[in-house]
């Protein structure tokens, strides 16, 4: 395939719609459920990722930021809302809540999902570094 925008476009290389999950968290006694959109890993959370990275930011919080939206794609928590820095008095959002965030942030742009290559061979997984393909050590004397 030539990499061009309509290739891509037919391939779904571009992000798309937001995607509606369900969520469920814990706090305390309580058990919370509730609708939120979350928006596939694109160009603006790779950037927002490398961002939290550069200035020593919190990268977790830039990527439900960056991620969790409402239906029209726009962001429904700022970086400083996740932390607590926007509300000192609230504080930080709610464990269990941020996972169940991180969780369906995973699920929907299949991060930690295995990737097969369709290009491997069965050769190409082996071990170079096994020991059968390393030489023996020469025994040089040090020079003194």
């Amino acid at each position: 395939m030539k990499l061009t925008v309509d290739n891509l476009k037919t391939a779904g290389a571009f992000t798309g719609a937001p995607v509606e999950k369900t969520i469920t968290w814990k706090q305390g006694d309580d058990e919370f459920t509730a609708t939120t959109f979350v928006r596939p890993m694109s160009y603006h959370s790779a950037v927002s990722d490398i961002a939290a990275v550069r200035g020593g930011g919190d990268v977790v919080a830039s990527r439900i930021a960056a991620c969790i939206c409402d239906a029209e794609g726009n962001p429904v928590f700022s970086v400083a809302d996740i932390t607590g820095e926007a509300d000192p008095e609230r504080g930080a959002l709610n464990g269990a809540l941020t996972m169940e965030l991180v969780r369906v942030i995973s699920e929907v742009t299949g991060l930690g999902k295995n990737r097969t290559s369709s290009t491997a061979s069965p050769s190409s997984s082996t071990n170079s570094s096994s020991t059968a393909s390393v030489a023996r050590r020469s025994k040089k004397r040090a020079s003194g």
